[in-house]
């Protein structure tokens, strides 16, 4: 037997266990994952430092936001409405007379997690997939990246001393471990973070198995900035410079595009923003060899021009940031392979003359987690706005307002995902509360006997949970 099969049906043994566990005490159990790993920060963050360079400030609040996680799904055990609990009773006189019929959403078993490599905690082997499917009562194996293999078994041990059974946090190394654990008949879905190369690889692995599961992937995602002419350039500019450096550019949510207008000293003020930053080490030498070929493509490339370039940093494999400028037609010429994301602190500044120009062309981008318009409060901006949101608000899954897209909260309402290829399942999310129905799956119950209907169905109601019936949300 691999190490794989082990986790895997390890993992099927604790699942079973874990699931028949109350939802209030899986909640006091999670609180406790999220303690544990606070109480071992100061032993967690020099490790992945070692590992990443992503230096302890980054760290410690990466921390802290993956146990913000685990508390957040404690509150949505708590809350129950996960279940998604539904009562239609019996009716004799309806025509055809319609039976008792009960719903409520169940675990699906086993997940595979794939770990990514910019958030070595937040995305990793204690991120937001691990907690979502372990909240819906699943048990995980995950994949560790191996751009931090020491932190990924550091957090495993840290997170197993808070679990009832360390057999639902399994983890297996090494890049020829995921097609195994995906192809594994025990595992019932799998997440990804990673790139399009990546996702569309786990893709196919799925697709050759004989029962064919969910796969819930984030992939490549570009993010365009639309920048309306009222917008304030200097503003526009000293943002967007910020967040296309920040951790060196390696976000999912980094922005990749900015339209602009070509008056008003828009491209010049991003230009000289972005010639005043500095890069930095990037997280793998894969990936720093990735972002170094992408912008030798890029600038090789008849349609753009290099508009600046900041300075690279102390480090003797620090890489520079750099910032193109095409026009829109030329831009649109090139699409597309210019509405790629280039994974690192790069970006294609685009110059439009009018925004009634930009809806010829923005339906032709690629998927996107998100997409972020700029605009000042000049009422002649109101009808560019409307025009320009009924195209983004089909291209992205989060539509953002004079801000920018780097940095995700974990809220009940954040929507991190999109059209293909940002993600594989646009109607779901990576992140925030929504992120446990990629683990449910719904079960119906037809004129069971009330004494072996689950809690959740019962007409008594005992856990409280909010229940629709015959038609009425109860909560």
């Amino acid at each position: 037997m691999t190490g794989i099969d082990t986790a895997v049906e390890r993992a099927e043994e604790a699942g079973a266990k874990w699931r028949a566990i109350p939802a209030a005490e899986r909640a006091t159990i999670l609180e406790g994952v999220a303690d544990a790993l606070l109480k071992h920060a100061d032993e967690l963050w020099p490790v992945a430092d070692a590992e990443t360079h992503l230096g302890e400030v980054r760290l410690r609040g990466e921390i802290g936001r993956t146990a913000s996680q685990f508390r957040l799904f404690a509150e949505v055990l708590r809350d129950g409405g996960a279940a998604e609990a539904v009562i239609d009773h019996a009716d004799p006189q309806a025509t055809p007379p319609r039976p008792d019929v009960r719903r409520m959403n169940r675990p699906i078993g086993v997940v595979a997690v794939f770990a990514a490599s910019n958030f070595p905690f937040a995305f990793s082997v204690a991120g937001g997939d691990t907690v979502s499917a372990l909240a819906a009562g699943c048990a995980v194996v995950v994949k560790a990246h191996e751009g931090h293999p020491r932190t990924s078994d550091l957090t495993a041990s840290v997170v197993r001393q808070a679990l009832p059974d360390p057999g639902l946090l399994g983890l297996v190394h090494g890049f020829e471990a995921g097609g195994p654990l995906v192809r594994h008949p025990l595992v019932t879905a799998v997440g990804f973070t990673g790139s399009l190369a990546g996702g569309t690889a786990v893709r196919r692995l799925i697709d050759q198995r004989p029962d064919p599961i969910p796969f819930y992937g984030e992939l490549g995602s570009v993010n365009p900035v639309i920048v309306l002419p009222s917008a304030d350039p200097a503003t526009v500019a000293a943002g967007f410079a910020a967040s296309l450096t920040l951790g060196v550019g390696q976000f999912c949510t980094n922005p990749g595009l900015v339209f602009v207008p070509e008056v008003g000293g828009f491209e010049r003020e991003i230009g000289d923003a972005v010639a005043a930053t500095t890069g930095g080490r990037m997280l793998t030498a894969k990936i720093h060899d990735g972002y170094l070929r992408a912008v030798d493509l890029l600038a090789a490339r008849p349609e753009v021009a290099r508009l600046a370039t900041g300075a690279a940093g102390a480090a003797p494999d620090a890489v520079t940031p750099q910032v193109f400028t095409a026009s829109l037609e030329a831009f649109a010429d090139g699409l597309p392979e210019l509405g790629e994301e280039c994974f690192g602190p790069a970006a294609i500044v685009v110059k439009y003359r009018d925004p009634s120009d930009l809806s010829a062309v923005l339906p032709r981008l690629p998927g996107s987690l998100t997409a972020t318009v700029h605009a000042g409060p000049e009422a002649e901006d109101a009808g560019a706005v409307g025009a320009v949101v009924q195209v983004l608000q089909r291209l992205a899954g989060r539509l953002i307002w004079n801000g920018w897209p780097t940095g995700v909260a974990v809220t009940w309402a954040m929507h991190h995902g999109g059209p293909w290829p940002a993600s594989t399942a646009s109607a779901h999310t990576s992140v925030g509360a929504a992120a446990i129905r990629r683990w449910l799956v719904p079960v119906a119950y037809q004129d069971w006997p009330a004494a072996l209907l689950p809690p959740e169905l019962q007409d008594g109601n005992p856990l409280g949970v909010p229940q629709r019936v015959d038609g009425r949300l109860r909560v």
